[in-house]
């Protein structure tokens, strides 16, 4: 694996900018694949061989993808909307599993390791880099079971809903007043229809 610097200089160029989440997430994926045993998880084979749940949505996920090389296209990152600065590293061959959690303490911290200013952003960025790995981090070692129809590769089921006639992938289907059901038809959807769908030609 790269050096942190170096991982640190591209994650920002590849996140868009350099900001605490970013030196948050480098450090807490450099962990984690030390954790599991992996010191490539970027290329083959070690690529195929990681799967990460990160439980939030912010700049320390993007960090964590690149470090990583997960994504959620190969269906390697899955995203847990919990809203906690997390992440859990999973060695898809030898099960071993650990949960990373960026501790509360070490905004409060970043006043210890970080340079004297009033700029409580840079203060956290500098002091990020530099904080031991155990009063930035919480870390514990989990199980975690995936399920054949979260692993990356083909799509292995499917099934048609029976209200839109929309085809669902991998198991994502809902049951309900005994029918099968895609979640949109089933639970509602995050967006109102202006007009009819066309079809575009």
């Amino acid at each position: 694996m790269q050096d942190f610097e170096t991982l640190l200089k591209g994650s920002a160029k590849d996140h868009g900018h350099l900001c605490p989440g970013q030196v948050v997430g480098v450090r807490m994926a450099m962990l984690g694949c030390e954790l599991i045993g992996l010191d490539d998880p970027q290329n083959l084979p070690q690529i195929k061989k990681i799967i990460v749940y990160v439980e939030i949505d912010r700049c320390a996920t993007d960090a964590i993808s690149y470090v990583t090389g997960v994504k959620l296209g190969r269906r390697s990152l899955k995203f847990v909307d919990n809203g906690i600065m997390a992440a859990t590293f999973v060695n898809l061959e030898t099960n071993r599993a650990f949960r990373i959690l960026s501790t509360e303490e070490s905004r409060e911290l970043a006043i210890k390791y970080g340079p004297t200013t009033k700029d409580k952003h840079i203060q956290q960025l500098e002091a990020y880099k530099i904080m031991p790995l155990e009063e930035l981090f919480m870390v514990e070692e989990v199980k975690v079971e995936i399920p054949i129809y979260e692993m990356p590769g083909p799509t292995r089921f499917k099934a048609v809903c029976q209200q839109c006639k929309v085809l669902v992938r991998d198991k994502k289907e809902v049951y309900k007043n005994g029918q099968i059901l895609c979640r949109p038809c089933a639970f509602g959807t995050y967006h109102q229809a202006i007009e009819k769908s066309k079809k575009v030609v």
